[in-house]
């Protein structure tokens, strides 16, 4: 909930402050003025396989170990060139692709509102008799033919049995 004080001068010239709660997740609104998480930028886990260490790459059996100093400036270095590469390319690219999604998921939200849908409702409300028609099809000839299948070969038992190897 967003927070809004407002002063006002009451009758007798005196402060009054009023405060008012403004719901800012309206399940009904359209637009969102809500800035994007800062912390938790993966808040439906959306990208659980992409969190690599440098555990998950280098490891060393007990067998075989390099010197102290050696693994400790490897793992400082493995972090710090994944996270700015990281930075570096996505730096470069996402604009660029947050753009083209955007565009992308636009068109097809407009597509799937516009055309999709109402093609789809048009064929459902003119192929009605054509459910009917099928409807009666299945109930007059699949429907004993199958049953009278199932009731043949209902009485089929089948037994399992293990024989002695001699």
């Amino acid at each position: 909930m967003e927070e809004r004080r407002l002063k006002d001068k009451g009758p007798a010239g005196e402060l009054m402050e009023v405060k008012v709660d403004v719901p800012t997740d309206d399940p009904n609104s359209t637009h969102s003025d809500a800035r994007p998480p800062l912390h938790d930028r993966d808040p439906k886990g959306v990208n659980k396989s992409l969190k690599v260490t440098f555990e998950d790459v280098i490891a060393e059996p007990p067998s075989v170990r390099s010197f102290d100093k050696v693994w400790v400036w490897s793992h400082a270095l493995f972090e710090v060139s994944r996270l700015w590469c990281y930075r570096l390319v996505s730096l470069l690219l996402a604009v660029p692709v947050s753009l083209a999604a955007g565009l992308l998921f636009a068109v097809l939200s407009c597509l799937h509102i516009w055309l999709i849908m109402p093609c789809v409702q048009l064929l459902l409300i003119n192929m009605h008799w054509v459910q009917t028609v099928w409807s009666s099809i299945l109930n007059i000839l699949i429907t004993p033919f199958f049953t009278s299948i199932g009731k043949c070969c209902g009485g089929v038992v089948i037994r399992l049995a293990k024989e002695d190897a001699r």
